[in-house]
């Protein structure tokens, strides 16, 4: 994207400036600007201080100096994405804003262009910078660790980066497990046979497969071994070669079977481990295992650990709001129980009426 000559800015308030961009001919004005003008208005909408004018294929920005850079940036990194024929929403521009502001060292280009498969007419793509850098991780670590809240695609983008392994043949199969119910997995008491016990835990797992693979073939892929769901205690006394192998629900194992599951990993295989330790689901006196590898593993090469956030979430935006909230909320009863107590076993209630 080009600048035509800057206008001039002596007429304007101080500390309001004009810049003026020129849209490549080869970018669709329809696709920058989006359905009914969708995304020109959430431009508007992130910069409201700013004037926003578009004449053919030239952007004229007005407003406060700041505001009106980072305007420009915005306008130059959303013709870059719509250049390469990707459509654009509202909720993109949102998150470009985001990332523009965080200061992030990767370009919202470079995060909204990032293909991990294409499956049935569809891409799927990081749209945060932390989910950009959690799929990084998974391209050049062996065993990732994501962990983060509801929504910020945490199973999603693994499952998604293994099919996308066995398509390009850098593996031969996927597994894939999380615990059923919690660390004991006592499904004894659920009516059925095995499978129709555990099903229920594993859903999630099928519902992403679904999402990402032609649904006639994923019957024949787990008759032929090539695909495997399964709970967690299946894993025990296996060696697993060749395989893209995801443990999801993570903070639901205890320590020990956390170590039994990551002494599986065989020779040309990659282990990602999913989870959320705000969600703990263990008896009382349980610590999680996903709590606990954090401190043993931390210093070893070829271990990342990504800490997705509230900031990653994808679902609706009251899903951010909602863990923010109740991380406050988690924050200010540890706040309360450290409260230091009176000698009589009261805690003190300093400021408060008695």
């Amino acid at each position: 994207m080009s600048q035509i000559p800057e206008p001039d800015d002596t007429e304007l308030p101080i500390g309001q400036v004009q810049r003026q961009v020129t849209v490549p001919e080869s970018v669709p004005m329809v696709v920058l600007l989006g359905q009914r003008d969708e995304v020109l208005r959430a431009v508007e909408g992130g910069f409201p201080g700013v004037d926003v004018h578009v004449r053919g294929n030239v952007v004229t920005l007005t407003g406060p100096t700041g505001d009106v850079t980072l305007a420009e940036r915005l306008v130059e990194e959303l013709a870059t994405v719509a250049g390469v024929g990707q459509p654009l929403t509202a909720d993109a521009v949102g998150r470009a804003i985001t990332m523009l502001r965080g200061q992030a060292v990767e370009r919202p280009a470079e995060v909204m262009t990032t293909n991990i498969l294409s499956s049935r007419g569809r891409t799927i793509r990081p749209k945060t910078v932390g989910q950009k850098r959690y799929v990084d991780a998974i391209d050049g670590s062996t065993i990732v660790f994501g962990i983060g809240p509801a929504g910020t695609g945490k199973t999603y983008l693994a499952m998604a980066k293994a099919v996308n392994a066995l398509q390009s043949k850098q593996v031969n199969r996927i597994v894939l497990t999380r615990p059923a119910v919690e660390a004991g997995e006592r499904l004894g008491y659920l009516p059925g046979t095995l499978n129709d016990k555990i099903d229920p835990y594993l859903r999630p797992l099928y519902d992403a497969l679904h999402d990402m693979l032609d649904p006639e073939s994923i019957p024949k892929l787990m008759a032929a071994g090539t695909i495997e769901v399964a709970p967690l205690a299946y894993m025990r006394g296996r060696t697993l070669n060749d395989a893209f192998i995801i443990l999801d629900e993570a903070q639901n194992t205890s320590p020990e079977q956390m170590k039994m599951f990551l002494t599986r990993l065989g020779f040309n295989s990659k282990v990602v481990v999913t989870g959320d330790v705000t969600q703990v689901d263990l008896p009382t006196g349980t610590r999680s295992g996903l709590r606990v590898v954090q401190e043993i593993l931390t210093d070893i090469d070829d271990v990342t650990f990504c800490r997705l956030t509230s900031a990653d979430v994808v679902r609706h935006h009251l899903v951010g709001e909602i863990i923010d909230a109740y991380e406050r909320w988690d924050a200010a009863a540890r706040s309360h129980e450290n409260r230091p107590r009176h000698p009589g076993g009261r805690r003190e209630n300093r400021g408060e009426s008695r």
